[in-house]
């Protein structure tokens, strides 16, 4: 059974999609679908509860459905006075969603459908197609992932044939979508944004830890940060690494801070609220990650004034100017990353010059409200069309 809460009335609406459309009022808000696979604490999704408080409400109404489970940040949403419906579906590939998806999408009487990474694009653009929803909008949000099958990329590509815009996060992500197939004149980019008021220029701290945001999950490769801590601590026995987030690596990665002896310099604080706290109080960041599209907490800890270390991976070098705004190493290298986490940590005057200027460039390039206008550019009536790179 799905799990609704939402202030439309149980009774199932017939009246014809068609129809509607031709006898609509001209002014009426334009109502937009958001299809998502979950509504879990990643970064897509808290991208997702971004569109939910910035949107134009005048101009538009949001209705937001996930495929799986509402989670935590489906009240959220809900907070923002928007419906939110969730199918608990269960894994595997499951062609009757499509149906699901259609029946909500009429009901709601959906203008513009928005889906978010490759399983919603799979099954909610057929479900667009059968209700003649009038526009139909799909975001990339990552870059290459091993996770994703032969058959998930063949299925994807098929279903971005049946959309007007298919928008990736990073150059790169658009990059590799062109090589799996992705017809490239659909493509455009379109990077990330996030709220530099929320996440005001607190600067590094001194006597901060370092911080990790991130789900603990394979593609993060917290394991070689771990063993890069270790490295760092040997010369300095005070440092601290606290890494935010959930995910299935945690059991591994706390037995081999155990291996290494670092327990008492990596602290695993499982989900947190408030991110923007936790940042404020951090000397620097820390992304070891094999694979990025947009990271939005990178982007968060650069608001905030940090420092930050990534890997130069996926989008990571469009958001980090590395020596200007941050550091990038190589991937998979635990003495790179402690080589250039030590330079930060021993050096106060030079994080706050990188940190600075990391704020600047968030400023200019990552804000949400601009990333949310170009969407909403993307989903008014007979737009002339984007440029191909609207990402700056």
């Amino acid at each position: 059974m799905c799990d609704v809460r939402c202030a439309t009335s149980e009774k199932v609406q017939v009246t014809s999609h068609i129809a509607h459309r031709t006898s609509h009022h001209p002014e009426r808000r334009r109502r937009v679908a958001h299809i998502t696979l979950g509504l879990d604490t990643g970064g897509q999704e808290k991208l997702l509860l971004e569109f939910a408080r910035h949107a134009d409400r005048r101009r538009f109404k949001l209705y937001f459905l996930s495929l799986t489970t509402r989670a935590r940040l489906g009240a959220e949403i809900e907070a923002q006075g928007w419906p939110v419906v969730a199918l608990s579906q269960p894994p595997g590939f499951r062609p009757g969603i499509a149906w699901r998806i259609a029946h909500w999408l009429r009901r709601w009487r959906i203008d513009v459908v928005h889906t978010h990474d490759s399983k919603p694009l799979i099954y909610a653009t057929p479900a667009a197609r059968m209700v003649s929803a009038e526009r139909v909008v799909h975001t990339r949000h990552h870059a290459r992932l091993a996770s994703i099958t032969r058959r998930q990329t063949w299925l994807a590509n098929f279903a971005s044939r049946l959309v007007n815009d298919y928008v990736c996060v990073s150059k790169e992500s658009a990059r590799i979508a062109a090589q799996e197939g992705v017809p490239p004149g659909r493509v455009r980019t379109l990077w990330n944004g996030v709220d530099v008021e929320r996440f005001g220029c607190a600067g590094p701290n001194p006597l901060g830890p370092a911080v990790l945001v991130a789900r603990l999950s394979p593609e993060k490769d917290i394991a070689t940060l771990v063993r890069a801590v270790a490295l760092v601590a040997r010369e300095n026995p005070s440092f601290r690494l606290e890494v935010a987030g959930t995910g299935p690596c945690l059991a591994e990665l706390r037995q081999l801070a155990k291996e290494l002896s670092v327990e008492t310099n990596v602290a695993f604080l499982g989900e947190v609220r408030d991110v923007a706290s936790l940042l404020a109080r951090a000397c620097l960041f820390v992304l070891s990650s094999l694979t990025e599209g947009i990271s939005l907490t990178l982007l968060e800890a650069m608001s905030c004034g940090l420092p930050v270390v990534a890997t130069r991976v996926g989008g990571n070098p469009e958001v980090v100017i590395d020596g200007e705004t941050g550091l990038l190493v190589a991937p998979r290298d635990s003495v790179g990353l402690a080589r250039a986490i030590q330079e930060l940590y021993r050096d106060y005057a030079r994080c706050r010059q990188l940190g600075s200027a990391g704020r600047h460039r968030v400023e200019y390039h990552f804000t949400v409200g601009r990333m949310v206008a170009a969407y909403e550019a993307i989903y008014a009536p007979r737009s002339p069309a984007a440029p191909a790179q609207v990402c700056g």
